[in-house]
C-alpha cells in the first residue's frame, strides 16, 4: 500500500493476534493519510486478573492470542506519540480508542 493513501484504518478486536504489534502500529500510522482516523478496540494486559490469566495460559498458548500485550500505559504513549489526535476508552480489559493522524 502507498505512503499516506488510506483515510481510515478499523481494527476490532484483531490487533491481539498481531506478532509484531510495534510494526502494525507504525504501518497504519504510514499509510493514514493526514487527518485519518485509527479505530480500534483489543485487550490489553492488567486491567483483570483473571482476564490476564485466562490469556496468558491459555488463548496465547492455543495461539488466539500473540504477545507481548500492552497495558493501558504503554499504550497511550505509543498512540500519543504518532497521533495529533487520541481518544482512549477503557472498560474492563478492553481499549475502544479513535486516533486521528
Amino acid at each position: 500500500m502507498e505512503n499516506e493513501s488510506v483515510d481510515t484504518v478499523v481494527s476490532m478486536n484483531g490487533f491481539h493476534t498481531f506478532l509484531d504489534k510495534q510494526k502494525a502500529f507504525h504501518e497504519i500510522w504510514r499509510v493514514l493519510k493526514p487527518g485519518g482516523d485509527f479505530i480500534a478496540c483489543f485487550y490489553i494486559r492488567g486491567k483483570l486478573k483473571r482476564t490476564d490469566w485466562l490469556v496468558k495460559n491459555i488463548l496465547a498458548k492455543k495461539g488466539c492470542f500473540s504477545p507481548p500485550f500492552q497495558t493501558e500505559k504503554e499504550l497511550r504513549d505509543i498512540l500519543q506519540k504518532l497521533y495529533k489526535e487520541t481518544d482512549i476508552h477503557v472498560d474492563g480489559s478492553m481499549v475502544y480508542f479513535r486516533c486521528v493522524k
